[in-house]
């Protein structure tokens, strides 16, 4: 199919960079098959802030990947290479990718294919992609979280936040968020958050240390980064580990080292999209052994806020620019208008 050609949503770039370029619905090229891919036809994607870096040019693919928008995605198998077994077309599938999900068909390693449930429909599933595994990445596989631990999650309302208060409620673990109005925090607490606190309103820190009878927590998610990373080692237990996903506040400071030593701290940094293919095989793997049972009992499901049409991609971007909005903004190929899903 290399010399076919199919829609994808494209930045239309104007050279300058930190610019919010032009997002625009256009043909290109088709992608082609690698031993071991699958081609899926794409029904549905969702926004991630990560879309919003790279349409800036702050966040470029990992070298090989495409150019084109898109860390996950929802489809059917429109195509598999030579060799590849357990998959046929019209499998629905989704998963995630290093770039791609934007346009109408994106080729996915065959080990990084996860099949929808039955109870899931392409937007729902679309919804699942990115978050379920971040979140099930960075708690259960780099912070290794057990039953009867602590957790604290900023940005509660977030896609990955709705996410991780689900799995880590279903492994047995505490859970303490932060949001930033009233009702995001009302709703994560509606999710099966133990504790909600307002950072606008509230100083976390010590909001934390009084919820936890001054113990402090096990795990904090975090994607704020600079700004907080002092008060995350004042909050932490002995051999409390610290996950840095993001660096919304900012990429220096300073800190006091003998923390670190004294409560034997670790911190550690995470990023999923540019992994290798054997680890994210991997992931994959660890996915589908014990996440994916539980969204087919409808023990955890995907939060939706709302759903676009791709032709209104522009319209999304703004949505998660504005931070208006509980959980995830999903794409659609078939949808033609704007629809509220709520939860």
């Amino acid at each position: 199919m290399k010399d076919k050609r199919m829609p994808a949503v494209v930045v239309v770039e104007t050279g300058k960079r930190g610019d919010w370029n032009t997002l625009d619905i256009r043909d290109v090229p088709m992608p082609s098959l690698e031993p071991g891919e699958v081609l899926v036809r794409v029904e549905a994607c969702s926004v991630n802030r990560a879309d919003l870096l790279q349409r800036r040019g702050f966040y470029p693919p990992p070298p090989g990947a495409s150019s084109i928008l898109g860390l996950d995605f929802a489809g059917e198998i429109a195509e598999a290479a030579e060799g590849v077994a357990g998959w046929e077309p019209g499998d629905r599938v989704f998963g995630i990718t290093a770039g791609g999900g934007y346009g109408r068909y994106v080729s996915v390693a065959a080990n990084h294919l996860v099949p929808i449930p039955d109870r899931l429909d392409y937007v729902q599933a679309a919804a699942v992609a990115e978050v379920f595994f971040t979140a099930h990445l960075n708690l259960f596989i780099e912070a290794s979280m057990q039953a009867g631990e602590s957790l604290l999650v900023h940005g509660g309302g977030s896609g990955v936040g709705t996410a991780a208060i689900q799995l880590a409620k279903a492994a047995g673990i505490q859970v303490i968020v932060t949001a930033g109005t009233a009702d995001k925090v009302r709703r994560c607490l509606d999710l099966g958050a133990d504790y909600g606190i307002n950072y606008r309103t509230e100083d976390f820190a010590s909001q934390v240390m009084q919820i936890t009878g001054g113990k402090g927590v096990d795990v904090v998610l975090d994607w704020i980064g600079a700004s907080y990373l002092e008060r995350h080692i004042d909050i932490l237990k002995t051999r409390g580990r610290l996950v840095i996903i993001g660096l919304m506040g900012g990429t220096r400071t300073e800190i006091n080292l003998p923390p670190l030593l004294t409560k034997r701290l670790r911190i550690i940094g995470s990023v999923l999209r540019s992994q290798s293919g054997q680890e994210k095989a991997l992931l994959v793997q660890s996915f589908r052994d014990q996440v994916l049972p539980l969204l087919e009992a409808g023990r955890v499901h995907p939060v939706i806020d709302r759903v676009y049409s791709v032709h209104n991609a522009e319209e999304a971007h703004q949505a998660m620019r504005e931070g208006l909005y509980f959980g995830k903004i999903v794409l659609s190929w078939s949808e033609k208008e704007k629809v509220q899903q709520g939860e």
